[in-house]
Order: C-alpha cells, then structure tokens, then sequence
C-alpha cells in the first residue's frame, strides 16, 4: 500500500494525463479490498493475469528482462526525463534492429509490415508442461 501511495502521489502534472493500467499476479496483496480501492480512487484500470496459467504473463516478462539487460534499463536514472528518453530508445531499437527467433528472424516492425503469416519456431506448449510448472 505504502508504494502504491507513494507512486500517485509523485505523479506531475504531466504524466497525470496518461491513463494508468496496474497490471499484477493474483497475489493476495493486489487483491486485498484496501488496494483495489485505492487503484480504483485513482482512476487507474486494474489488470490481472489469469488464474492458474503460468505462462500467461510470459511474454511481457521477457520482454521486460530484455530491455532491462539486453538494453541497460535496469539501473537508476538522474531523471525522470532520462528514464523515458532510454526507455523510449530501448524500445524503438527493439522493435527495428533486433530480429526475433518468434518473428521469423525479422525485427518485430518487419514482422508487422507482411501480409503473409510468418514461420512459427518454438514448441506450442502442451497441457502436460504446464502441470508439471504447476506442481
């Protein structure tokens, strides 16, 4: 509660006009009734992953652990201007020079311009992998 508080109260001025969207796990603590009033008090949209599939959020937190390494996101920034100038670059390189094994060895903003589906290279997960994550 604490960072939550903490984080709408340091919104300015001139990010308060952006919609927010809280996106978290099914943890307790972001279900609690004193959160979610708080989230929804501020006008911010609450977004939760399905319950019981360990591969839903997958995809955004490997994105998330490539810009934080691949791309030097993972580290304090002297401003909140600096912070959005590298996250901005970070992921316009990501999606134009940086080819994708899931994007046929195409950058994401090739990938989008085809007309034609592309050439899948990884396992389509089964329900057997996924009991044995669960377990």
């Amino acid at each position: 509660m604490k960072a939550l508080e903490m984080a709408i109260a340091n919104r300015t001025k001139l990010n308060n006009d952006h919609k927010l969207i809280h996106h978290s796990d099914r943890g307790s603590q972001y279900c609690s009734f004193q959160y979610v009033k708080k989230l929804r008090e501020a006008g911010i949209t609450i977004s939760m992953t399905d319950n019981g599939d360990p591969y839903e959020n997958a995809m955004a937190e490997r994105i998330n652990g490539i810009l934080k390494t691949d791309f030097k996101l993972n580290r304090v920034f002297k401003s909140h201007l600096e912070a959005m100038l590298a996250t901005e670059a970070a992921i316009r390189n990501y999606n134009t020079l940086r080819p994708h094994m899931s994007c046929d060895y195409l950058t994401p903003q090739a990938a989008h311009q085809l007309d034609q589906p592309l050439k899948k290279h990884w396992k389509k997960k089964s329900r057997k992998s996924i009991e044995k994550v669960e377990h």
